[in-house]
């Protein structure tokens, strides 16, 4: 049998007094807190990175090229307006 990492700490938390249910919290909440930790240890990679969130990016870089100033004329319009009312439906008796 080939016990994980995971088998020896729910077994060793069972052999200590812990209840099935107790004992799978446990390697559950070590989990997410290994998680939780590379989560934050991300965010404060890209936090330190260059502009863009990209190693080696500068503000020269197309990755962090401003979005193209759109004037008004290049803004779409609303299509056409319909001056032609739409006819009653005559209510049925």
């Amino acid at each position: 049998m080939n016990r994980t990492e995971g088998r020896a700490y729910f077994d060793a938390k069972k052999a200590a007094g812990k209840t099935s249910m107790e004992a799978m919290r446990a390697p559950k909440r070590r989990l997410s807190n290994v998680v939780y930790a590379r989560m934050v240890a991300d965010q404060k990679r890209r936090q330190a990175a260059d502009p863009g969130g990209h190693s080696g990016t500068t503000l020269l870089s197309s990755v962090t090229d401003l979005t193209p100033d759109i004037g008004p004329s290049d803004k779409p319009l609303p299509g056409p307006a319909t001056n032609h009312p739409r006819p009653l439906v005559p209510a049925v008796p």
